[in-house]
């Protein structure tokens, strides 16, 4: 058997060492979607690594028989047919531990900022910061702290676990709506090896979008949405949101009028509805933090994501 991997969507130096070390070649070439069944056929590619980028379809899984695993590098695998490929005998692997604390920190870097109105101050500041100091200082005067609030989480696996030890070590309470998890025990370790566990239970949605100040969405992708109308009707006035998850959970009409009529103070979206071509009034909106997908971006997390993936390519394929 063919021992070629592809990342094709690149693969952090600790997991292409690993691999080489166990006898792999690891291709990083960033080969277009189009191009991809020819040139998995011609290099005799065994294993193909992706993010979330490269879709991973029925018929590239049936156009390349050499094909024996397809590993994704993070947590979502929206982008494979993952029955499909299993059906057919192939191996199919993802990484759900290793970017949840990247991500939470992310979720974090948007309420931060959005509580202080860093987001438009950052767009405002060059523009007009050194005509309108004062006039800009009073318009981001009126911040929020984080620590005494509510956050509501939406999900409550592994991601949104990560964000409420964040929340909870900020002073935060936090409350959790998951269907399929009723109770967590959430524990934080700190710098000195001291830990304290926090039980939860899981809420009513319905609940937690009354209640929080706050709310931070962790569910996979799905046909509805999760957010929408109605969801919106039901929460404060001057709500944050954030959404680290994946596009099209979120309503983003919905979201625009409830940001306009005052009910959503801002929005911090790291994925999109029509991405990778968000829409130009979301993009626009002086009340929406943003960022391009790029939860799991750190460097500490592609390390570990592909070492993990190296790891279980060498106790299957090996």
């Amino acid at each position: 058997m063919s021992k070629k991997i592809l990342a094709n969507d690149g693969i952090s130096k600790s997991g292409i060492e690993a691999l080489q070390s166990a006898g792999f070649e690891v291709l990083t070439t960033n080969v277009a979607q189009e191009q991809l069944v020819a040139f998995i056929n011609e290099e005799n590619v065994s294993g193909l690594l992706v993010r979330s980028a490269t879709q991973v379809r029925k018929e590239l899984i049936d156009s390349c028989p050499g094909l024996k695993l397809i590993g994704r590098g993070g947590v979502g695998m929206d982008n494979i047919d993952v029955e499909y490929a299993r059906e057919k005998g192939l191996h199919v692997i993802n990484t759900p531990a290793s970017s949840s604390a990247s991500v939470a920190e992310l979720v974090f870097a948007h309420l931060f900022g959005g509580a202080r109105f860093l987001y438009d101050a950052n767009r405002n500041m060059p523009l007009e910061g050194d005509k309108n100091f004062k006039g800009l200082k009073k318009s981001y005067g009126k911040g929020t702290e984080l620590r005494g609030k509510t956050l509501g989480v939406l999900g409550f696996g592994r991601i949104g676990q990560a964000t409420a030890k964040i929340a909870l070590g900020i002073g935060m309470k936090v409350m959790y709506f998951d269907p399929n998890l009723q109770e967590a025990e959430i524990s934080i370790s700190f710098y000195d090896d001291r830990s304290m566990s926090f039980p939860l239970r899981s809420s009513s949605k319905e609940e937690v979008l009354k209640a929080a100040d706050f709310i931070t969405l962790h569910v996979p992708a799905q046909k509805d949405y999760v957010i929408g109308k109605a969801e919106f009707g039901m929460m404060k006035n001057g709500v944050g949101l954030v959404n680290a998850a994946r596009g099209g959970v979120i309503d983003e009409v919905a979201l625009l009028d409830a940001i306009d009529q005052g009910k959503i103070a801002f929005a911090g979206l790291d994925v999109f509805e029509s991405e990778p071509h968000p829409e130009v009034r979301i993009l626009m909106h002086p009340k929406i933090s943003l960022s391009p997908h790029i939860g799991a971006a750190t460097g500490e997390a592609q390390d570990r994501i592909g070492t993990e993936l190296a790891e279980q390519i060498i106790k299957l394929l090996n």
